[in-house]
């Protein structure tokens, strides 16, 4: 082995087709799979699409950067699923473009964190983190409450979204920019076909606790109240497995 090595490294250009080689098939390994995902990643049948308005804060969470310090996929370890609950679903991420689980944790995973806290919470750790996590070194977001969220794109974002298999229909897609505007308003007259087309129990209220306006804290709020709860699987898995473990015992 050791003189196989030594003659490729005699012989560069060797060297470099044995190194494209092993190179290759570690690629091959990890891309291959991807061809078939859509038979291998089933579709919970309750799983729903982000609303517009969780969909504009997508895009705000990604803006600002939030992926780098946050990841969003609880592996399948003990300690992970006691401080976070169930370990994350691929499927769980079928209608996510760009996909953002990661592995970097400077703060927590958020993977589940949709419901955990108050909406209220979520505006004051945005606004000073400090002030409710004292340990805290996330930056301050507070310009985001004062910011009018813009809708003009959301549109052309579901249709965009759409063509790459996300389950956004003509109406959603035309109605988008009321939708993401009337969420946040449960008192408008638009805010029933919210609900219409996304499902009874998406929430529709103020998340920045002022109806007068529509701001990306809003959007952001929406977006981080929606993760981990467009669909149950995740939770019936483990508790099924839960279950399993119980009757091995």
């Amino acid at each position: 082995m050791l003189k196989l090595h030594y003659n490729l490294e005699r012989v560069s250009m060797s060297l470099v087709v044995a190194i494209i080689g092993v190179a290759s098939i570690g690629g091959i390994v990890e891309i291959a799979p991807l061809f078939t995902i859509d038979e291998t990643v089933e579709i919970p049948e309750d799983m729903r699409p982000h609303t517009p308005l969780e969909l504009a804060g997508r895009e705000i969470y990604m803006r600002e950067g939030c992926y780098a310090c946050h990841s969003q996929m609880i592996r399948r370890l003990a300690d992970e699923r006691d401080r976070y609950g169930p370990y994350s679903l691929a499927a769980e991420s079928a209608y996510d473009h760009p996909m953002l689980w990661g592995s970097k944790r400077t703060g927590p995973d958020l993977a589940r964190v949709g419901g955990k806290y108050s909406d209220a919470w979520h505006v004051a750790h945005l606004i000073d983190p400090r002030a409710v996590v004292p340990a805290s070194i996330m930056p301050a977001y507070s310009w985001l409450a004062a910011t009018p969220l813009d809708v003009s794109t959301l549109n052309r974002h579901l249709a965009t979204l759409a063509r790459l298999g996300v389950p956004y229909n003509e109406d959603m897609i035309e109605h988008a920019a009321h939708d993401a505007l009337a969420q946040a308003r449960p008192d408008s007259n638009a805010a029933a076909g919210v609900a219409q087309r996304y499902g009874e129990d998406v929430a529709l209220r103020p998340f920045d606790g002022d109806p007068a306006q529509v701001t990306e804290m809003d959007a952001l709020v929406a977006y981080l109240q929606s993760l981990g709860a467009l669909t149950r699987a995740a939770w019936d898995q483990f508790e099924d497995e839960d279950e399993d473990e119980d009757e091995d015992e």
